[in-house]
């Protein structure tokens, strides 16, 4: 699905996903849904925040396979990708801690150009426990 670049497209991407893996049988509750719901709050919150190009929307696609959740976050933006190395940021520091949280979180994750136009995808999965 498709959001706007803005805050509140972002806090729209994240309740689809949770609906969405309720209805799917991992519960509100349940530590997967959680998960999953802040990959993708700190990867549309990036994709809004890093991402945009004004006029231009962000995707997320979820995708559930026998053995991994899959989120994919998609925008426009091809020169500003996500750090390979991530560093640490200052202990005081107001910002900085989304990918190091999303890679803490997920079982994977990574980037890749975006199949359907310019830009790149941020990807993360997790697998059932």
């Amino acid at each position: 699905m498709r959001f706007s670049s803005t805050p509140r497209g972002a806090r729209l991407a994240r309740r689809l996903v949770c609906h969405r893996l309720d209805e799917w049988g991992y519960g509100y509750d349940s530590p997967l849904n959680e998960t999953l719901t802040l990959i993708t709050a700190e990867l549309a919150s990036n994709a809004v925040r890093h991402g945009r190009v004004p006029g231009r929307d962000f995707a997320v696609r979820l995708a559930e396979y026998p053995d991994a959740l899959r989120i994919e976050v998609s925008d426009t933006r091809t020169e500003r990708m996500p750090p390979a190395a991530l560093p640490r940021p200052a202990a005081d520091a107001a910002s900085g801690r989304g990918l190091l949280l999303v890679a803490a979180l997920a079982d994977g994750w990574g980037t890749s150009p975006h199949s359907a136009a310019p830009g790149k995808t941020v990807w993360a999965e997790c697998r059932p426990r």
